[in-house]
């Protein structure tokens, strides 16, 4: 293992950005002044100085219930600055999710946004004392002694943690439905947010626009406290990120490096950029020429960068894989792209590559410092469960050392539980989860992921997912209402009439078009029409458990 990162503590990281860039813009909504650093700083400072007076001890639980704002980061900073434990909570969790979060973890506090606020109605906390907004960190219920936040007021010690300190506990919803609290230390988050930012070159010119949950690892390590590390600064929607939000963000902001999950490029790639190349016979001839389809699919990245600000360096993508054909779009586009691979148990980053160095369909190597490695490859394909080892893997589940031993290896590889195989280069190919694996009548491995991938491309597809049903598999398609009426001319007053004869259609279609590039064992015998979007986690995975 290359022993060049260290892993320290978040609280040193910030120091030394203080000393370099301390009047330098650190965080801020879209259309407001960003805090600096040093005000920032004093943020934390001040809350502190309110967590110390409520009673909060080192080790204690302090849960962060919030849309994305600068105090979601700041109430994050402060809470494990003084050596207390994060607990961020998803805010698509639903009431009794979020009570079970509070009463697993035992926090005594909960800073929550207003907007949120209807789901903590009937709360209640064993340990849980105290609830404040993260607005302003007024009280919404407090039980015995209160003192009040003071803004400008500063703690009444110094507080020191160490590398092995507990920093955060996150309850991953996951796709299985069960969730786990995932203990990251001070030392896991810091050497992931240090490899990280070695694969692309950031400075304190950057500006990041943050678009997922702080509450999910891929965003908390890499969209806020890897920006800290290079002094740059992070903006904050006020709103979801829908189209009629992002766009006008985009052009004010003018982002130098995003973090995205597959859905949100794919969106853009079918319902805008694809419509484009089709709109008429004479394109769609020309388009089918490799060397003319390179040269349009160049001219359309060139507007999609003007619609992201014009000044996009990286564009990061995780959480799930990427459409092979949206991919392929891109790099004839120039678009700079960048794919990793992680997870909540590894803080997350285990592979990836930056946009100079992005490999078609593949994640890239492993980062610094991390060790991967195909346990038990099958001896023709080479393929097998990718197991990590590094100082990003997690201290374990909350509560559940049995569990953590099912993980873990006494000799400390985590098992991902993901199927994957790697080039003569180190790169590192996904294949599917290894739960996800449907095994064929004579033993051959089906992994759905990879027909979904060839569905989603199919027009009027939005999602898919492949399961099996009595031993043949059967695909649930989610598609686009809206684009099949309109392309058809379909009017409201005969809606339902011809919408069904249109769905029958084109499942078949997709059926026929599936089935003529898979294999035999791959192909399908049934699709069937989703019609509301399938329920997802915070990274837009499908949660596949509610539909087999």
């Amino acid at each position: 293992m290359n022993s060049f990162i260290i892993p320290t503590t978040i609280p040193s990281l910030f120091s030394e950005t203080l000393k370099k860039h301390g009047d330098r813009n650190a965080l801020s909504f879209i259309d407001e002044k960003p805090l600096t650093y040093k005000e920032v700083d004093q943020k934390i400072n001040s809350l502190i100085n309110f967590l110390e007076k409520n009673n909060i001890k080192k080790g204690d639980r302090v849960a962060i219930l919030g849309t994305n704002m600068p105090n979601w980061g700041i109430s994050f900073y402060a809470v494990t600055f003084k050596g207390a434990v994060a607990v961020p909570i998803l805010p698509e969790f639903s009431k009794s999710e979020i009570q079970n979060v509070i009463n697993h973890s035992e926090s005594k506090l909960l800073i929550i946004s207003s907007s949120l606020l209807p789901k903590i109605e009937y709360l209640e906390g064993n340990q849980l004392k105290t609830v404040v907004l993260m607005e302003n960190f007024l009280p919404v219920k407090t039980s015995g002694e209160f003192v009040a936040y003071s803004e400008n007021s500063r703690p009444s010690e110094n507080y020191s943690v160490n590398c092995e300190d507990l920093a955060s506990i996150i309850y991953t919803s996951g796709t299985t439905g069960k969730s786990k609290g995932v203990m990251l230390s001070h030392g896991n988050i810091t050497f992931n947010a240090i490899a990280g930012s070695k694969i692309h070159y950031l400075d304190e010119n950057d500006r990041f626009l943050s678009v997922l949950p702080l509450s999910h690892t891929y965003e908390n390590t890499l969209g806020l406290i890897l920006p800290m590390l290079r002094g740059a600064c992070v903006y904050y929607l006020r709103k979801p990120p829908t189209p009629a939000v992002l766009l006008p963000a985009l052009g004010k902001v003018r982002p130098t490096a995003m973090l995205t999950v597959p859905l949100i490029i794919e969106k853009i790639y079918f319902n805008k950029i694809l419509p484009s190349l089709r709109k008429n016979i004479m394109i769609r001839s020309i388009y089918k020429i490799p060397p003319i389809r390179k040269l349009l699919n160049r001219l359309a990245g060139k507007k999609l960068m003007k619609t992201f600000g014009g000044e996009l360096r990286f564009y990061g993508i995780g959480g799930a894989k990427l459409n092979s054909t949206v991919e392929k779009f891109l790099i004839e586009a120039s678009f700079p792209y960048a794919i990793g691979y992680g997870l909540t148990e590894t803080s997350p980053l285990l592979a990836g590559a930056g946009p100079a160095n992005s490999v078609y369909e593949s994640t890239g190597p492993s980062i610094e410092g991390v060790e991967l490695k195909i346990h038990n490859p099958d001896p023709v394909t080479g393929e097998g469960e990718i197991w990590a080892k590094g100082p990003n893997v997690m201290i374990g589940y909350f509560k559940d050392p049995e569990l953590t031993a099912e993980v873990i290896t006494s000799d400390g590889w985590f098992k991902t539980g993901d199927l994957d195989v790697f080039d003569k280069r180190n790169n590192l190919y996904i294949k599917g989860r290894a739960k996800n694996v449907i095994v064929g009548a004579s033993g051959e491995n089906i992994y759905p992921e990879e027909i979904e991938s060839l569905i989603n491309s199919f027009r009027h597809v939005v999602e898919s997912i492949v399961i099996e049903q009595k031993g043949k598999l059967v695909a649930l398609v989610h598609l686009n209402i809206e684009e099949i009426e309109k392309k058809y001319n379909i009017m409201k007053n005969e809606a339902s009439r011809r919408f069904e004869e249109k769905k029958e259609e084109i499942l078949r279609e997709i059926q026929e078009y599936v089935n003529s590039k898979v294999n035999k064992f791959s192909r399908i015998s049934k699709v069937v029409y989703q019609p509301l979007p399938f329920e997802k986690t915070a990274t837009q995975k499908i949660k596949r458990y509610i539909y087999k």
